[in-house]
């Protein structure tokens, strides 16, 4: 199968940090065909930790509700390393309240569950 140039991510670095196991999976699949490697993170604590550990990471994708830490605090942390990061959110809020707590927490963008596959890369592919 071709890959549409705009989705070829060879080289490129995403930290998805993802809690569910099959969530993680659909992701995997979704953009097994991008080129890009993926590291995962379970909670905010290891994606912190991931990110720090790993200068290369070009972008994460953050799910907003996760254990131990939550994608919110994750954000806020993540930007202080480094501001430039993309970060887009993953939730099944995106409206009112939500939506301005996944902004100020210093996300760049969202996208909502379920999540649209086009949609998703499409945003991806802004910041890559």
């Amino acid at each position: 199968m071709d890959i549409s140039p705009e989705y070829n991510w060879e080289g490129k670095v995403l930290l998805i940090a993802e809690d569910e196991d099959f969530n993680y999976i659909f992701l995997e699949e979704v953009l097994i065909d991008t080129n890009a490697q993926l590291i995962r993170a379970k909670d905010g604590e290891e994606a912190i930790r991931l990110f720090e550990e790993n200068p290369n990471i070009d972008l994460i994708l953050m799910d907003m509700q996760m254990p131990i830490m939550n994608g919110y605090d994750a954000t806020r942390n993540i930007k202080q390393l480094n501001q430039g990061i993309p970060i887009i959110a993953q939730t099944a809020y995106h409206y009112g309240e939500a939506y301005e707590e996944i902004m100020s927490a210093g996300c760049d963008d969202f996208v909502t569950k379920p999540i649209d596959i086009t949609g998703l890369k499409d945003v991806i592919a802004r910041f890559l």
